[in-house]
């Protein structure tokens, strides 16, 4: 791997110490890191080197105790700057200077803003007014971090700021999402695989669904999410993502802009919802003060930070089609939302059943389809359910899985979301990271929903009691008598000895 500096603007923020030094502490124990490698955290808050390796390594909690290393802690450095004053950014550069000549990284820059969305234009100017976007002595990548814009217009709008210094090339939008390992391997499992290939798709499918669900509320974020609502934060990016590895169609190779450019063509398939039809196809939910295991929990209006009338959606479940010939006439479910029974992410490929049921009467019809289910987190893994015949007389038929969970592949210590979207743009892989068009298709699809809900007063907001599996109207969105929302546990099996809530 090349040489090279980790530059975190807003290094003393919480995301640096959660997620981003606790995950490069991680890749440095499994030997991942360059040799000559450094990290320049770049804030507001005025640390020396000392100070910042102290409250970010050696007191950061969220690094595993036991004997932390010195030599990591050697890799950190910091500038303090306004971050709103370019002429501070010049004690970048010299620093960065400075660190090329120290650890021989030559002039190969990470920037990584984990900064609010408003300084996501602001800070790749300055870099550029310092001639930090150069790639004549070195290469210069740009990570940023959701939300990719408000709706597709600020998409739009930013998308042409960060291009005006940064080549697409360069810019790398994270989604942890897609750092996930069961999300990256629905590719493997579906273009490897002889036994789902020739299923997947309208003649043998009879619906996908997705649920992506938190057992948590809003927490300390509300401020935040009462701004951005469970469409904005989960669907536009993570669960379409997700939607564009489960129905993409196979890229020509394996590669970034192979891979990027089906996922494109999938978001560009999605049928519109119009906003007279947002009513039918999606419903919105806000969770209400309940008790659960005798403990009362406060509703959404109740929070900190949220404003007491609120309309803001804690939940969306919708239905939506793909117009393409793969999958023509298919209905895709997604549903998500925050004080739900469990957490859990997973997803549900319902295939039909024969044409002919033969054993109809010993068929629980309840259950006829058969399944496969992918399971995102918690309990990583996969499980086949299909009939089979119970031992005795006659033919009475019972659903039977198949499992099959991650931790049984390999004993090897498995890196985090975090982990390996760093491990990639360090390598300058941009396959599990967003591209600017993809991002805009996206906004595309879900704006009239955004914009339904914004201009039309007589559009539902159902409350759900917290603790339970959100509005009862989600329900009558699925098609058919015989089918229904899977209702997941926290582990991939959902036989009785399992089930945990």
């Amino acid at each position: 791997m090349d040489p090279q500096v980790l530059v975190i603007f807003g290094a003393s923020g919480d995301l640096a110490q959660r997620k981003l030094i606790p995950a490069l502490y991680h890749l440095y124990k499994g030997n991942f890191l360059p040799e000559q490698f450094a990290v320049l955290g770049v804030s507001r808050t005025g640390y020396s080197d000392d100070d910042f390796r102290k409250e970010v390594f050696w007191e950061n909690t969220y690094i595993d105790g036991g004997d932390k290393d010195e030599a990591f802690a050697d890799m950190l450095f910091y500038q303090a700057i306004d971050t709103l004053s370019g002429e501070d950014y010049k004690k970048v550069r010299q620093r960065l200077e400075k660190l090329d000549e120290n650890r021989k990284t030559a002039g190969n820059y990470i920037f990584y803003l984990s900064v609010p969305p408003s300084l996501y234009p602001k800070i790749p100017a300055f870099l550029a007014a310092e001639g930090l976007n150069n790639r004549k002595k070195g290469w210069k990548r740009l990570v940023i971090e959701k939300p990719f814009g408000y709706d597709r217009e600020s998409a739009l709008k930013l998308n042409k700021e960060l291009q005006q210094y940064f080549l697409e090339d360069q810019i790398y939008r994270i989604d942890h999402y897609l750092g996930k390992e069961t999300v990256q391997n629905l590719l493997v499992a579906r273009f490897a695989n002889g036994i789902f290939e020739p299923l997947w798709n309208r003649n043998y499918i009879h619906h996908i669904e997705i649920t992506a669900a938190e057992n948590i509320g809003v927490g300390k974020r509300g401020g935040y999410y009462d701004h951005s609502g469970a469409l904005r934060d989960m669907v536009q990016n993570h669960l379409l993502q997700v939607v564009a590895h489960v129905a993409m169609e196979p890229p020509t190779t394996a590669d970034a802009v192979s891979i990027r450019n089906e996922k494109l063509k999938l978001f560009q398939s999605l049928r519109p919802i119009g906003e007279s039809e947002v009513e039918k196809y999606v419903i919105r939910g806000q969770y209400i003060g309940a008790s659960i295991k005798g403990e009362r929990v406060p509703g959404y209006r109740e929070e900190e930070e949220v404003d007491e009338n609120s309309t803001t959606e804690t939940y969306v479940a919708l239905k939506f089609f793909i117009d393409n010939w793969r999958w023509a006439d298919v209905p895709f479910y997604i549903r998500t939302g925050k004080r739900l029974p469990t957490k859990a992410t997973e997803i549900v490929v319902y295939f039909k059943s024969p044409p002919h049921h033969l054993f109809r009467n010993e068929l629980d019809l309840l259950n006829m389809n058969n399944q496969l289910i992918i399971r995102v987190q918690p309990d990583e893994g996969m499980l086949l359910k299909f009939g089979m015949k119970v031992p005795g007389a006659g033919f009475k038929v019972k659903n039977v899985s198949m499992d099959f969970h991650y931790t049984d592949l390999t004993e090897a210590d498995v890196p985090e979301a975090y982990q390996r979207l760093i491990i990639d743009v360090m390598k300058g892989d941009a396959t599990l990271y967003a591209r600017g068009d993809s991002v805009e298709a996206a906004w595309q699809f879900v704006d009239p929903i955004l914009n339904a809900w914004k201009n039309q007063n007589n559009i539902k907001l159902y409350g759900y009691p917290a603790g339970t599996w959100g509005p009862e109207v989600a329900n009558k969105l699925i098609d058919g008598d015989n089918v229904s929302w899977r209702n997941p546990c926290s582990n991939l099996t959902d036989s009785s000895d399992y089930r945990l809530l």
